[in-house]
């Protein structure tokens, strides 16, 4: 059922500069965003290292909270401005709002000497504001369409991968044994996980004749496995691309519903205008 926008007119144009990119000023608010984005996981990390941390504690501790407060403002004016908050709180888009601006201030009001390494690890998931980037990748929907197609193919791939591991490992527990370090399967089986990956740490390697060559065609077999899985979202991204999903940047005032078709005027979702 269509439903009417009663919101009042400051409250509309809020809404357009915040969750449109298509207009002057939601680029300009996006922009800043971003900045900010990139900016405040460059601080922890910055923060992370003592020597700084302790030379620069002032400097860190007002960047961090004038950033802390942007985005507060900028996750509240989200909730007022949609016409269904709850579809925007309880969103992935919402959670990591919320979770960008938790950590400083739990940190503020958890007092003690007690807790200084619980606060510490609760700052440190600021750098979780870096998924907020994801928003502002139109392509990021594509991938995230290719990936949920291609789970139940990538799903039986891994599985075949696990098979291979398992007969493999064990079979190089029989030929090796403890002098070559696979002292039983399960450890085996990392080794073998760790060759067919090409990582090969080297912490574990067979001695005899035919336990190299069987690493040796586990090494190959690696090289081609690893295509198997980007060939499959591959061909799902293709897809979604030839579709044009998401190439319009308009989220529905009404459920919060986003990739919509690029020509698209009403909500796919709910039949409400996007536009009112």
């Amino acid at each position: 059922m269509k439903t009417k926008d009663n919101r009042p007119e400051w409250k509309k144009k809020l809404y357009e500069i915040i969750y449109e990119a298509d207009t002057p000023m939601g680029k300009i608010f996006d922009i800043v965003l971003l900045v900010l984005i990139v900016f405040s996981v460059a601080l922890v990390m910055l923060e992370s290292i003592t020597h700084l941390h302790v030379k620069y504690y002032w400097e860190f501790f007002i960047a961090e909270w004038i950033i802390t407060i942007f985005f507060t403002i900028e996750y509240i004016a989200r909730i007022v401005v949609i016409k269904r908050p709850k579809s925007y709180i309880f969103s992935f888009y919402g959670i990591v709002d919320l979770l960008s601006t938790l950590p400083s201030y739990l940190g503020f009001f958890m007092g003690g000497k007690n807790l200084f390494f619980a606060i510490r690890a609760l700052r440190l998931l600021r750098v979780f504001r870096v998924l907020k980037i994801t928003r502002y990748v139109g392509e990021s929907n594509k991938l995230m369409i290719a990936l949920q197609k291609s789970k139940a193919k990538i799903l039986v791939f891994l599985f075949a991968v696990f098979i291979i591991c398992i007969i493999t490992g064990t079979l190089m527990h029989l030929i090796e044994g403890k002098a070559g370090g696979f002292t039983n399967i399960p450890i085996s089986i990392y080794w073998c996980i760790v060759t067919l990956t090409t990582v090969g740490f080297g912490d574990i390697a067979p001695i005899t004749p035919l336990g190299r060559l069987l690493a040796s065609l586990l090494m190959i077999v690696g090289y081609g496995i690893i295509a198997v899985p980007t060939g499959i979202v591959g061909a799902e991204y293709s897809r979604a691309t030839d579709e044009s999903i998401a190439d319009n940047t308009q989220v529905c005032p009404h459920c919060h519903e986003e990739q919509h078709l690029a020509d698209a005027e009403f909500c796919h979702n709910c039949g409400n205008k996007l536009n009112d």
